[in-house]
């Protein structure tokens, strides 16, 4: 059974193009892609600060890179990790996969696999690099900080939220099947 290979959002950086950190969990998924050739490639990610969303400037970088942009579903709605994994355990409800490949950093994998589990979808963790995976040692200390404290927050909100959530995953994945779901980058490319 097919697995969707979650690609989580980072920062776009103010000309446009993928911060540091949105350019290495897209090579995560670039190689998760790779691997698994019939896998959808969820890109999940808003506009933040600066435009393009997260999801598009992911989605650029695939299809240079090789993938069919037919295999990349594009969220653009979501702002925060638990409404990345929101409406990424929606799509996967959708299109009855087994569960989701979670490609981050690897400092943010441990929460975002949480998510995921406490909302009854099965993960598996992505290719991702030991230790700091590149990033610069005091913005890697700053997000391991973060995430001491965004585990336990997302833990509580979800854990109060759950039937909430479940119920929202459930009405996302009828949408999806009725067609008024996410876009794939082909779709979302044709109608620019």
């Amino acid at each position: 059974m097919a697995w969707a290979i979650v690609i989580f959002g980072a920062a776009v950086r103010p000309d446009g193009q993928a911060s540091p950190s949105l350019g290495r969990r897209v090579g995560y998924g670039l190689a998760a892609a790779r691997a698994a050739p019939r896998d959808l490639v969820f890109c999940s990610g808003g506009v933040g600060r600066f435009g393009p969303s997260e999801a598009s400037v992911m989605a650029g970088l695939l299809t240079r890179d090789g993938i069919e942009p037919a295999r990349i579903v594009l969220d653009e709605a979501s702002c925060d990790t638990l409404q990345n994994v929101v409406a990424a355990a929606g799509f996967v409800r959708a299109r009855d996969l087994e569960g989701a490949i979670v490609c981050t950093d690897g400092f943010h994998v441990p929460r975002a696999r949480m998510l995921f589990a406490a909302l009854g979808v099965a993960t598996r963790a992505g290719p991702v690099s030991r230790g700091r995976g590149g990033a610069p040692f005091a913005a890697w200390l700053a997000m391991m900080a973060r995430e001491a404290v965004a585990y336990p927050y997302d833990w509580a909100i979800v854990m109060r939220r759950r039937r909430e959530l479940r119920a929202l995953i459930s009405v996302d994945a009828t949408l999806d099947t009725m067609g008024t779901g996410r876009q794939s980058a082909s779709e979302s490319s044709s109608s620019a």
